[in-house]
């Protein structure tokens, strides 16, 4: 069979794929780093001939034309599975086109799937084809594969700078409907240094892991002020959610080996890659990288099977008995639940199974115009991201506050000791008033 001339038939313009979108088509899309730029750039091309379109993303990394202004309101509607910060400022401005999708990271598409919304369109990135007729989805595997089995066309731009990568990102060319041919450089991280506090924050996290842990943590000052706390510990491993440059240098310096997994010995397993150049060269064409599936990698049950797992995430504020809130404040959406509440409740799965293991929700003692992060009540209209029956343990730059198995009362205590001094006895007022302690 002559794959290249099968390739070359379903070569378009991407003026040519956008003539085919209708009004009322559902339009689902790949993740960052993959997210299929030309096409989302030039979608709003066809805003006077479409109504009521719905296009599906996750933490975009730049604005587009057809969620940034008013008059494509009506038009196009951007149902976001996690807000990025372009994705804020729209929302921020009030525009009604864009809104947010509540999802555990592990469960997304079936939802989408079973709530009765068809699916037009799998708009994805991908590395070049093989000589077999095999593309890649290179840098995720996140949401790409479910969706392109549950999608009625499957268009793909193919970027030779995508990594080609193991796992579950292969597809065929004889699954493709269109193909966009593209030439830019992936989306990178911005490296970000730690801050005095995230360093303080870090080194508590890096006293709970052991040595043959393994680790799931994102992007971000606390993240990277783990990474640097952690080079004495030996044979770490990965099973995580995003693949980060982080975890890329604790591999090159020695730290994390892969060897002691009980899930995927020797294997990086993650949901997709988000890093610097540096990063995507070091996954391309490396078996020991295995790029999975969300509704696998991020499953609480599969994450259990890893002896000692240990889930780092942040938050954004906790009330005095362990609720979490990580997306928003009130009503004002910020970010998104994405792969935490999986995490955390996998590595916690692990330990109440006795095999090791911590669920850790780190953040600040103190957020803007330094007001206490630790509240005796939520802002109304919060959404909880981790329930607190769910809690494990709290990490500030004061100290760990250890939640799990403990009453309303020690919890109260013990996040009181790791809060900011400056806000401590109004905590302890304010929790008798609640009559909490």
């Amino acid at each position: 069979m002559n794959w290249q001339s099968i390739y070359n038939s379903k070569v378009r313009t991407v003026e040519e794929v956008l003539s085919d979108i209708k009004s009322n088509d559902v339009i689902t899309t790949s993740v960052v780093p993959m997210t299929p730029r030309v096409f989302l750039e030039n979608l709003h091309k066809v805003h006077e001939d479409v109504n009521n379109v719905e296009v599906y993303t996750i933490l975009n990394t730049t604005n587009y034309e057809f969620q940034s202004l008013k008059e494509y309101e009506g038009r196009f509607l951007n149902n976001s599975w996690f807000y990025g910060p372009p994705d804020r400022k729209v929302a921020s401005q009030g525009l009604k086109t864009i809104t947010y999708v509540p999802n555990n990271a592990h469960h997304a598409i079936i939802d989408l799937v079973q709530s009765g919304k068809k699916i037009n369109y799998f708009v994805g990135t991908a590395s070049s084809m093989d000589e077999h007729g095999y593309l890649s989805l290179s840098c995720s595997a996140f949401i790409e594969k479910d969706l392109i089995e549950a999608a009625e066309k499957v268009i793909l731009e193919v970027n030779p700078n995508a990594p080609r990568t193991f796992g579950e990102t292969e597809i065929h060319i004889s699954k493709v409907d269109y193909i966009i041919e593209t030439n830019h450089q992936l989306p990178e991280e911005v490296l970000i240094e730690p801050t005095e506090i995230e360093e303080k924050i870090g080194g508590f996290i890096a006293d709970l892991i052991e040595d043959g842990s393994t680790i799931q943590m994102g992007i971000g000052g606390v993240p990277y002020a783990v990474s640097k706390f952690i080079d004495n510990k030996k044979d770490l491993g990965v099973h995580t959610e995003m693949f980060t440059e982080g975890m890329l240098e604790l591999f090159n310096k020695g730290v994390i080996t892969n060897e002691r997994k009980t899930l995927w010995p020797g294997k990086f397993v993650c949901a997709f890659a988000f890093g610097t150049r540096k990063l995507y060269d070091f996954i391309n064409n490396n078996p020991a990288v295995m790029v999975m599936r969300g509704s696998y990698t991020n499953n609480p049950d599969v994450i259990a099977q890893n002896n000692k797992m240990v889930s780092i995430n942040t938050a954004i504020m906790v009330d005095l008995t362990g609720q979490v809130v990580s997306e928003a404040i009130g009503t004002r959406h910020y970010s998104g639940t994405g792969g935490q509440l999986d995490t955390h409740r996998g590595a916690v799965k692990c330990a109440r199974l006795g095999k090791g293991g911590r669920g850790i929700i780190a953040l600040r003692s103190t957020g803007g115009n330094n007001m206490s992060s630790i509240v005796p009540v939520l802002p109304t209209g919060s959404p909880i991201t981790v329930p607190r029956q769910d809690i494990d343990c709290i990490v500030t730059e004061y100290g760990v506050a250890n939640l799990r198995g403990r009453t309303v009362r020690e919890r109260v205590k013990a996040l009181i000791n790791v809060a900011h001094p400056d806000h401590r006895d109004y905590l302890q007022r304010e929790a008798e008033k609640l009559l909490l302690i």
